[in-house]
């Protein structure tokens, strides 16, 4: 009699996980959804916050931040986290021949619409494929065209303001939107 209370408890735990829970995909507020279905592959359409219904085992849902991200270049950031959101200082020559350490914030957002086809064709580590080494090779390529004490002084906006209009270049075809660059530190880095 316990041997079928306990087949009845796994049988009713297999429904109500894998079943009831396969059938529904709430997006959260600042999220969308994307549906990657067995026999059509990624849909293009997009689920918008709410409760959604799936096909369990046939659909898988993944979630996507539409919000505005804020990619922080600092000292503070882990390399060791690949997918994080970030970067530690990146160096770079200006025109003038000073090696310079740039930290700041890109402030970075998903268009809705073109989510499924970042998932489909980048997929879900997007910041580790296009986004950091992008940026990087953008801050490396802007600050050369500068002198140093423009930068730090009377044309930092110019710089910013270029900065950003390079990254749209890039990032706008991919899907991502780049809403503000905003540099905090220019520190000179010293030659031994």
């Amino acid at each position: 009699m316990a041997e079928s209370n306990d087949l009845d408890k796994l049988v009713y735990s297999f429904v109500v996980d894998d079943v009831l829970k396969g059938l529904f995909i709430y997006v959260p507020p600042g999220y969308v959804a994307c549906v990657y279905d067995l026999g059509r592959g990624v849909l293009k359409k997009v689920l918008t916050p709410g409760l959604h219904l799936k096909i369990p085992f046939w659909q898988k849902a993944k979630l996507f931040n539409v919000q505005t991200l804020e990619y922080s270049i600092s000292r503070q950031f882990n390399p060791e986290h690949a997918n994080a959101l970030g970067d530690i200082p990146i160096a770079a020559v200006t025109q003038d021949g000073k090696r310079v350490g740039v930290e700041g914030t890109i402030l970075l957002r998903l268009d809705i619409h073109q989510v499924p086809s970042i998932w489909q064709t980048v997929g879900e580590d997007f910041v580790a494929k296009i986004v950091r080494p992008a940026i990087r090779s953008r801050i490396r390529m802007v600050f050369s065209r500068f002198d140093y004490a423009n930068i730090i002084g009377s044309h930092r906006d110019s710089v910013e303001m270029e900065l950003k209009n390079e990254l749209e270049r890039i990032f706008y075809p991919r899907g991502i939107y780049v809403e503000n660059v905003l540099l905090s530190e220019i520190s000179q880095i010293h030659q031994p």
